[in-house]
C-alpha cells in the first residue's frame, strides 16, 4: 500500500493552460483569477492536482515557456500573491499544484541574458549560455549544424560577432547546465515554489539540458547524442530529488521525456531521480488495438524495472486534439507530419475518444487530462494568420500549422462568444468557432450523454473504486481487435476497436459505457467498465 504523500502514483492531474482557460478581467487573455473562480468546476470534474504551463513573467516569444523571471507571475495572469492564493484555494478543495520548470533555457529578456550580451564576449556572464565565435573567414557561419526544433538554424549572431545556442526559438537561449550557477539558481527556484505550497514540478523538455561542450556537429546515429538523454543528465536530477525529498511531505517530480529507447526513458525514473515523466508512446500511438497493447505491455514493463508508476496521457498544449485526430485515417501523432485541412470525421473521432478517455482511466498509474478534453472540443483548424502567435507556424512559414489550434479559449456557457470565458463582451486572445455553443460545460452538465458527464461519471467511480489508480492490470482473453484487462478486487475494462461487434465477457454489473451496448454487445470504438464475477 503506498503512503498518502505519493498521490502522483495514481492522480489524475488536469493541465491548465493559463491564457486559454478563463478570463476575470476581460482583456481577452485568461489569468489565474479566471482559475480561482473555476475552482468548483474542477472539483466537482473530480481531479487530483493541476498542473499549469508556465505562469511566469515572459515576453511571450513561446506561449510563456520564454521565462523572463521565475519569481514572478505574468502581468497579464495576476501577481505572485495571486497564485499563491490560488495554490491555497485549491487544496483546500482537495487540489494540489503542479508547476512548470523550463531548464533548457529562458527568456532573451530574462536578466542573466541582457548582462551577458553587455559583458561582451569572453565575460564569465556568457559562460551561462554557449556563446561561440562562428566559422568561416569572417565567422559568418554558425558554429556547428545544429537545427532549431521550431525550423532553422539553432545558432543567432549578435552584434559583436559571436553566435549563441537555442534549440527552440531564437528568444531562447539555452543555458549551460555544466555552470554551478545555472544548477543553484535551479535549485533556489524550485525550492521557491515548494515554500509556497507546490506539491510538485513539471520539468519541460527534461532529457535535452546537458550539452557536449565540444558542441561537434550532429551525425545521425552517434552516440552519445551531442544534446539529447547525455549521461551527465541524471546528475542534476539527483540533486533536485534531494531537493524535493527535503520537504515534508515530499514534492513530485515530474519530466516531459521524449526518448524512443525504453530503457534509455526508464533511466530517468530511477530511485534516485524523476517520480514519473510523461508516457508519449501511448499519447502517439494509433487506434488501433494491436499497437496499443503493445505500447500499455512496454509501458508497463518499463516502469515496472525501476519500481515507477506509469502515466496515461491523450492529449496537451502541444499537439493535435484528440477528437480530431481520431476522427483521422492516420490517428497517430507525429510533430512532423502535423498538418491542417486533413480530413477529419469528428463523429467518429468523438465516439474513439470517449473510449480512450475511459480506457486511460482505468490504466495503472496516473493520468494527465489536458483542458478541454472533457468537453470534446476538436482541433481549430481555420485560425486567420494574423492572430497565429506559435513561433513554429511563423519559423516555417507555414509549412507547420503550430499549435494554436489547441489553445483556442474554452466555452463555459452561452450562444455566442466569449462563451463564458471572460466577461460579455471580451475579445478572446484566440477566436472561438461559433459552433462551440453546443459544446460549452454549461450545456454538456445538463446532458448526461455528453462528453463532460462522461469524464465526471469516470472520475468519480476512478476514485471510489479501489482497483483503480496504481497498481497491478492482468490481460483477459479476447479478439485481436478487442483489448480487456481486469484490474485488483473485480474491475474490468473492454474495449472494441473492430469494425464488428463483440461478446462482453462474463459480469455481475456494467458501471459506464462510453456509448450504448446493443444486446450484450459492445459496439466498435466503445469502451465499458464491468464489475467482473
Amino acid at each position: 500500500m503506498h503512503q498518502p504523500h505519493e498521490w502522483w502514483r495514481g492522480a489524475a492531474i488536469y493541465q491548465i493552460y493559463v491564457r486559454s482557460f478563463a478570463d476575470a478581467d476581460g482583456d481577452g487573455v485568461g489569468d489565474l483569477a479566471g482559475v480561482r473562480s473555476r475552482l468548483p468546476y474542477l472539483a466537482e470534474l473530480g481531479v487530483d492536482a493541476l498542473w499549469f504551463t508556465p505562469w511566469y513573467a515572459s515576453p511571450m516569444a513561446d506561449g510563456g515557456y520564454d521565462v523572463a523571471d521565475y519569481r514572478a507571475i505574468h502581468p497579464a495572469f495576476g501577481s505572485l500573491r495571486e497564485a499563491e492564493k490560488l495554490i491555497s484555494e485549491a487544496l483546500a478543495s482537495g487540489i494540489r499544484t503542479i508547476v512548470d520548470i523550463v531548464p533548457n533555457h529562458v527568456s532573451d529578456r530574462h536578466r542573466w541574458f541582457q548582462e551577458a550580451l553587455a559583458a561582451g564576449p569572453g565575460s564569465p556572464e556568457r559562460d551561462r549560455f554557449w556563446f561561440r565565435e562562428g566559422r568561416g573567414a569572417r565567422g559568418e557561419l554558425p558554429p556547428n549544424n545544429w537545427m532549431s526544433q521550431f525550423g532553422g538554424s539553432a545558432w543567432t549572431r549578435v552584434p559583436d560577432g559571436q553566435w549563441y545556442l537555442h534549440r527552440f526559438a531564437s528568444a531562447q537561449p539555452d543555458l549551460n547546465w555544466q555552470h554551478p550557477e545555472v544548477r543553484r539558481e535551479h535549485e533556489e527556484v524550485l525550492r521557491f515554489w515548494f515554500d509556497r505550497g507546490a506539491a510538485g514540478v513539471r520539468i519541460d523538455s527534461a532529457a535535452e539540458v546537458v550539452k557536449d561542450p565540444a558542441l561537434p556537429d550532429l551525425v545521425d546515429g552517434a552516440v552519445p547524442h551531442p544534446y539529447l538523454d547525455r549521461d551527465e543528465i541524471h546528475e542534476v536530477y539527483r540533486d533536485w530529488r534531494k531537493v524535493a525529498e527535503s520537504y515534508t511531505p515530499p514534492r513530485a517530480l515530474i519530466g516531459e521525456v521524449w526518448l524512443p529507447d525504453p530503457e534509455r526513458f526508464a533511466r530517468y525514473l530511477r530511485p534516485d531521480e524523476l517520480h514519473t515523466a510523461f508516457n508519449f508512446g501511448f499519447l502517439t500511438c494509433p487506434w488501433d488495438a494491436v499497437r496499443l497493447r503493445e505500447a500499455i505491455t512496454t509501458t508497463l514493463s518499463v516502469h515496472t524495472s525501476v519500481g515507477a508508476p506509469a502515466t496515461w496521457v491523450l492529449a496537451n498544449h502541444d499537439v493535435t486534439r484528440t477528437v480530431t485526430r481520431y476522427g483521422r485515417a492516420d490517428t497517430g501523432f507525429d510533430f512532423a507530419a502535423k498538418t491542417h485541412g486533413t480530413p477529419t470525421d469528428l463523429a467518429l473521432g468523438t465516439r474513439r475518444a470517449r473510449a480512450a478517455a475511459l480506457l486511460s482511466l482505468a490504466l495503472p498509474g496516473s493520468v494527465y487530462l489536458y483542458q478541454g478534453e472533457e468537453l470534446g472540443l476538436p482541433e481549430v483548424e481555420d485560425l486567420p494568420y494574423s492572430v497565429i502567435e506559435d513561433p513554429m507556424f511563423h519559423r516555417t512559414q507555414g509549412a507547420d500549422p503550430g499549435r494554436d489550434g489547441c489553445r483556442v479559449p474554452l466555452p463555459w456557457s452561452g450562444d455566442a462568444p466569449p462563451f463564458g470565458f471572460g466577461p460579455e463582451g471580451t475579445r478572446p486572445w484566440l477566436p472561438q468557432p461559433a459552433a462551440w455553443s453546443a459544446m460549452t460545460a454549461q450545456r454538456q452538465v445538463a446532458d448526461r450523454d455528453s462528453m463532460l458527464s462522461l469524464y465526471r461519471t469516470a472520475l468519480r467511480l476512478r476514485r471510489s473504486e479501489i482497483a483503480l489508480g496504481d497498481g497491478q492490470m492482468t490481460w483477459l482473453p479476447s479478439g485481436p481487435q478487442v483489448l480487456a484487462f481486469t484490474r485488483d478486487a473485480g474491475f474490468g475494462c473492454v474495449v472494441n476497436l473492430g469494425a464488428e461487434p463483440a461478446p462482453l465477457p462474463p459480469h455481475r454489473q456494467v458501471l459506464l459505457s462510453s456509448a450504448q451496448l446493443r444486446d450484450g454487445q459492445l459496439p466498435t470504438d466503445t469502451a465499458v467498465w464491468l464489475r467482473l464475477p
